[in-house]
This record gives structure tokens, sequence and C-alpha cells, in this order.
């Protein structure tokens, strides 16, 4: 049977990656091109296109060679309907992604959430790679996830399912989140949240080295801070805890109800690697039970940038393949 490839699409704020797959999941180009939100991203399906027609001309291939595309979004998506309902930082509400950019590929298309995607990826070719439940917390900005059982993206009745980010972890007296709750996972152990904790740390010790960094600099990044925690610096400790204390909790909450082998934590914040995973397993190991503990591993993020395109890749092989 004559080899079948499928496309992987990553849409961001600021660019757009792609990628070409084989369906065994071994990627032959990957590019990107800039977002154009001018007009409500009225342009990118387009852009996108021509895109493709270009790479798959480089490539020699045809597009009677592809299951399809998958794309993955930053924002609440209807599958059902292969409509975007908002994507607020690129322009898109109630926008039937499926229907044009299929016309445009002329190929099938299918969409879900970017962060979904991202864990699917992981789950197909890299941290999770061997295990069929598996939960990703992506630590950038915000707090994001996905969570696979049983080898399959769970999406709830509206889609909303694993919105880890917004599990409340301070019930009463937590900062605003941009969800429009207080308290969520994702004011404290995102990058944000990490460095106002660390900020409001640095005010009540203005012995320490933080403090003083954050003066002379005007700013604090999480890379400042774990890399004052590993030189000793007593208030970048204790913010690296509460950061993870409420993570481990988070995590252990959701491992109970799922019980899954991995546990993997992408997204820029992983970069600290072990400084972030032991505290992070240390309050895991706390509120998990006995039996989720055991049978669950901590891993790295092992696709990084590509994680998404993968993802993508594999929703296309997955849910456009009419012989599976």
């Amino acid at each position: 049977m004559e080899q079948q490839y499928v496309l992987g699409i990553d849409v961001g704020g600021t660019s757009v990656k792609q990628a070409v797959f084989t369906v065994d999941g071994n990627m032959l180009k990957k590019w990107s091109i800039s977002t154009d939100k001018a007009d409500n991203g009225t342009n990118i399906l387009k852009d996108i296109s021509a895109s493709v027609n270009k790479a798959l001309s480089s490539l020699k291939l045809d597009k009677k060679q592809f299951i399809g595309a998958g794309v993955g979004v930053p924002g609440f998506i209807d599958m059902e309907s292969g409509m975007v309902d908002f994507a607020v930082n690129i322009g898109w509400k109630k926008y039937p992604i499926v229907r044009i950019l299929s016309d445009y590929l002329n190929i099938p298309v299918a969409v879900d959430n970017d962060a979904n995607l991202a864990a699917a990826g992981e789950y197909w070719r890299g941290a999770g790679d061997g295990a069929d439940d598996m939960i990703l917390f992506t630590i950038g900005t915000g707090v994001g996830g996905g969570i696979i059982v049983k080898g399959d993206i769970v999406h709830g009745v509206g889609g909303m399912g694993g919105e880890i980010g917004h599990v409340t972890v301070i019930p009463e007296g937590g900062a605003p989140c941009n969800c429009g709750k207080a308290g969520c996972l994702e004011t404290v152990s995102s990058a944000t949240g990490i460095i106002r904790l660390a900020k409001e740390e640095a005010e009540k010790n203005k012995n320490s080295s933080l403090y003083k960094l954050w003066q002379e600099k005007n700013e604090l990044s999480t890379k400042d801070i774990f890399e004052l925690s590993a030189a000793g610096d007593q208030t970048a400790n204790v913010v690296i805890e509460k950061a993870m204390h409420y993570l481990g909790l988070a995590a252990a909450n959701i491992a109970n109800v799922l019980n899954p082998q991995k546990i993997v934590i992408g997204g820029g914040v992983s970069a600290a690697g072990e400084q972030l995973l032991i505290p992070l397993r240390s309050h895991y190991e706390e509120y998990a039970l006995e039996r989720v503990k055991a049978d669950s591993d901590f891993a790295l993020a092992e696709l990084g940038n590509d994680a998404g395109v993968t993802g993508a890749a594999w929703m296309a092989k997955t849910y456009l393949n009419e012989e599976k």
C-alpha cells in the first residue's frame, strides 16, 4: 500500500507551526509562518494553505497521499461542529475553521485545543510514549494541560476536559485569575504566578538576594528564582516550595481520580528540571493515595515546541482515518 501522510498544524499568537508526518509518526519536514492577526485573523488559513502547498511541492508529495490535517488552536473549541468558539489572542469567534481550512487544503481537517494536542503529542512520540493513561501539565505564562485516558484525549461534554490550570487550590483569599475565578492553580504555579509570589516574599525579606536582584533588574524571571534557590537563597526556596506545593496538591487530586501511569511536566518553567521535580514529587506524595503513587511516574516533556504539531498529526491519523 502507498505510504500515507498527515499534516500537523499548531496555531499560536505569534507563529503557526506546521509539519508533515508519516502515519507512523516520523516527521519529514517542519516549518513556521507568522500569525497574521489583522482583520480578526481572516488571512491565517489562507496563509497556512499557501505554505502547505509550497512544502508539499518541495517534498514532491500529492494531497491524495494525505489522510488529513489536525489543527491545534489556543481557545475554546466545539469539535463536533469544527468551530472555534473563541480564541482570544487570535481574534476568532464562532469561526468555522474545519469547513474553511478543508476547502483551502482540499483534505479532511480536525481541530482541538492546543494543550490537548500537546498532551497527545507527548503521548504519541514523547515522554508519555508507552503510557495509555497520562496527564500533561504545561507550566508557562499560564498552566495548561491535557489528559489521555486509554489512549484518547478526555474532552468532557462541552470540550472543557483538561482545564487543569483552573483547579481551585486556594479556596479563600486567592489571587484573581484571567478565567474570572480566584485561587486557581494558574495564579500560583504558572511563571506569572511564581513571579508574583516571589515579589510578595521579597517584600517581606528585603535583605534577601531575591529582593536585591529584583531591585537591580526591576523585574524577575522564573530562571532567576530557580538560580537563586540553587545558590541557597532562602526566600527563593520559600517561593519554589509554595508553587510546587500547590502543583503537587493539584496533581495528586487529579491523579487520585484518574490513576495515571505518567505525569508529564512541560512548558517553559519545566526547564528547571529536577530542581522543579524534586519538591513537586515530595508534595505529590503527601497527597496522592499509596496505590496511585505506586502506579505513577513523573517525566519532563521531551518534544518542546514540536508537541503541538505532533499531537495535531496524531489527531488527523486517529480521527480522520476511515480505515481505522
